[in-house]
Order: structure tokens, then sequence, then C-alpha cells
């Protein structure tokens, strides 16, 4: 999409007229193009760029924030609208923190990666401590405290969220890893995950040529299959715990998320 391209590359749409006085080049938009992949056996669909960490931090330094949305606002009219149902917390935080509750103590210790300012951590408002890992340098709310990856070592969690990332991410199992690195030092502690089920898996759940359907690309640059979240995890040497999906309101539109609830596989069932 044409935000993407001009906030990664500085690429900017270009219309193509007659005056140009092209001989193979019809008139027209010309668009950054982009191909769009599928697993054969877990149905992840994905976009065959994969964006260097420099890439990604132009993309999502202070996200959100003026600059973001003034681009947004003037390639995708409208995004004004949208992004005023960011501002606040999402309601459906309610219904994830009820969803962890009875695996957790009362008040327990989280980390948020990739929790932007912590405004959607789950328990917020009564965790003994938040700690937010993200790489847009937003300023964290007051109940929470920013961390480096090295702080992250240092500290014991009862839980540790990665609520809406991994679909932004251009490799997810390699940060999946890094926060594996953080469970194995506390086997105790619980590993949340959510990622959207996109509509593109609602529309065509029993098909695997899925990825023909998808005509654009935008922050979006993994869509992950049921089966695909599942095979991630074992992949990264986590067992589940639970899973869920659940229907949510984004405020300006209805959305699902899949839930899976893990810890990390003990070296002792390795061996078995």
């Amino acid at each position: 999409m044409p935000f993407l391209a001009k906030r990664i590359f500085n690429h900017d749409p270009v219309e193509i007229t007659a005056k140009w006085g092209l001989r193979d080049l019809r008139p027209g938009m010309a668009y950054s193009v982009c191909n769009t992949l599928e697993c054969e056996e877990c149905g992840i669909i994905f976009l065959d760029y994969r964006f260097s960490d420099q890439e990604l931090s132009l993309l999502y330094k202070d996200y959100r924030g003026p600059e973001y949305t003034a681009l947004r606002s003037a390639l995708e009219p409208g995004y004004n609208l949208t992004s005023s149902h960011y501002e606040g917390r999402a309601a459906y935080i309610d219904a994830v923190e009820k969803y962890l509750s009875p695996h957790l103590p009362s008040c327990p210790k989280v980390l948020d990666w990739g929790g932007d300012s912590g405004i959607n951590s789950p328990f917020r408002f009564r965790a003994s401590s938040l700690h937010i890992y993200d790489i847009s340098g937003v300023n964290v709310c007051k109940e929470a405290t920013q961390v480096t990856y090295a702080e992250c070592l240092k500290q014991s969690y009862d839980l540790i969220v990665c609520s809406q990332v991994l679909e932004h991410v251009s490799f997810p199992i390699l940060l999946l890893r890094k926060i594996v690195e953080i469970l194995r030092l506390r086997p105790h502690t619980l590993f949340y995950l959510e990622v959207p089920l996109e509509q593109i898996f609602q529309e065509e759940c029993g098909s695997l040529n899925r990825g023909s359907l998808k005509r654009h690309w935008h922050e979006h640059i993994n869509f992950f299959s049921p089966v695909s979240l599942l095979a991630l995890a074992k992949t990264c040497g986590l067992e589940i715990v639970d899973s869920n999906i659940m229907e949510i309101s984004l405020g300006w539109k209805q959305a699902t998320v899949q839930m899976l609830l893990c810890k990390v596989v003990s070296s002792e069932s390795i061996s078995r």
C-alpha cells in the first residue's frame, strides 16, 4: 500500500499519462509491487518483502504519532476517524484478563513485548509490575516501565504477553525464540500470544489457495491460519496450555483474534 511504500522506501504512487510519450507502458497509476506467498502445509499467507530492522523502525517510529497519522491520513483519506478508536484502551482487554486470570496470581508481574505505550496491556491496572519492551520509542503509560532486552533477562515474570505483534514482523520465529530465552530462565512463566484471525481465513476456511485472493498488503505482513500459529509455537519450543478464538470489537469494526496460552517445553519433556 502507498503508505508503507512511502514510509519505508520513500516511494510515491505515480500516474503515467499519454504526455509521457512512452511506447510500452500504458497510462494509469503505478504502485509498488510485491508478491503474496502461501505455505501449502500450514496455510500461512505472507508478503515476500521481509523488512530489515532499520526499515521496520522507519515504519513504527512514533507509531500513530502526529507525523505517522498525518502521512497515513494524506494517503488513506478517513484514517483520522479510524485512528481515533485507538486512542483509548480497547474494551476487549477485559475479556483477555478474564481468560488469563485463572492461571495467574491476582497481581501478576507482566512483560508486554511489543506493548507500545502499555495502553492495552493486560493487567495494566493491577499488575505488581508492568514492563514494556517495544521498538516504537513512544512514552509508556504511568502504570508501566520501559525496559531493554538485557533488563528483561534479569527479571522474573508471571506472564509475558505478545499481542498483535507477530503479524507485523519479518521473522516471527526469531522474535519468539528471543522470548523463549526469557521463558527458559523462569520455567514457571506463562506466555500469552495473540494474533488476528484475518477475514480471508474465515471466508475461505477450507482452501489452501487463499493467497491468490490477497490483493494488497499493509502493516500486517503475515496472516496466520490456526494451524500455522500452533506450528509456530511448537517450532519455538512452546507447549499449549490453552487456546481460544474470540470475536471482538475494535470500535470501528468487528474482528476475530486467535489466543494461545503457552509455557516453555521442559528439558525433561524434550528428553522423553
